[in-house]
């Protein structure tokens, strides 16, 4: 296994520039994306769904100390491992308590499909992170497997993202700088959106056993237009006092709710 001890290393230096949230140098929207994973959870759901990574790094006294980090290490071809001193690995992560290890991968990129007929989840420019990653955990906990992204969508491979969505990015299929209206010519499903004008309460609705959900950004909710293009808008009833819920617990009671309502069918 080859060690780093050094900052100048230049396999360091590049892993830092992605923990920092950087493209590589050349990279625009549409290419290959290189992401570092962090953490023994997504790690481990990397190799399972994906495979072996392009390179693995380890806190070398975490590594020698820890049968988790051991027993991934022996799930990869040993050319693939690499070995830091605690403090290069410390500098790497994106969290107060890392837990010493790192994937280097390619991440995916799937084609858009001719035609929609699945469940799925649109998002129209969120752009908080944490948001975003909840959302498609909350949706994968749904049995969504198919995510939408539009431009000006935070990045869905970065690193907040990644925690938030605790290993839904390895079961779905995720689609970034997708042109939503573009897109809504392929729908051969409804498109659900939710709205406070000329819609139905979420509870009173008869909603469709597969639709695309689309939830808008946080401050100016779904892009008009878009909205314009719903089949159906729907709103959760709460009391007047409050103000209206964070997008991401909104799009769980929405999703649930469709659950609910067609558990019959699943």
């Amino acid at each position: 296994m080859k060690h780093i001890s050094s900052r100048d290393n230049p396999l360091y230096k590049r892993l830092m520039r992605l923990a920092r949230g950087k493209r590589e140098k050349g990279a625009d929207a549409h290419a290959v994306q290189h992401v570092l994973l962090e953490g023994v959870h997504l790690c481990q759901a990397w190799l399972q769904h994906a495979g072996a990574p392009e390179l693995a790094l380890f806190d070398l006294r975490k590594l020698e100390t820890q049968a988790e980090l051991q027993s991934l290490a022996n799930r990869l071809p040993a050319g693939l491992c690499h070995s830091c001193e605690p403090g290069l690995a410390a500098g790497l992560s994106q969290v107060e308590h890392g837990q010493g290890v790192y994937f280097l991968a390619t991440a995916p990129t799937p084609v858009l499909p001719e035609r929609i007929a699945h469940n799925c989840l649109w998002l129209d420019r969120l752009q908080d992170p944490g948001n975003v990653g909840t959302l498609l955990r909350t949706a994968a906990a749904a049995g969504i497997e198919h995510a939408y992204l539009s431009t000006a969508c935070a990045s869905v491979w970065s690193a907040k993202v990644l925690r938030s969505a605790q290993g839904a990015h390895f079961v779905m299929t995720i689609h970034e700088h997708v042109d939503l209206m573009a897109l809504r010519r392929r729908l051969a499903i409804p498109l659900v959106a939710t709205a406070l004008d000329d819609a139905q309460p979420l509870y009173d609705a008869p909603l469709p056993a597969k639709c695309a959900w689309v939830f808008g950004n946080e401050g100016q909710g779904v892009d008009p237009s878009l909205l314009e293009q719903a089949d159906m808008r729907v709103f959760i009833p709460q009391v007047a006092e409050v103000e209206s819920l964070n997008v991401a617990v909104a799009a769980g009671v929405c999703l649930f709710e469709q659950r609910r309502e067609h558990s019959q069918e699943l």
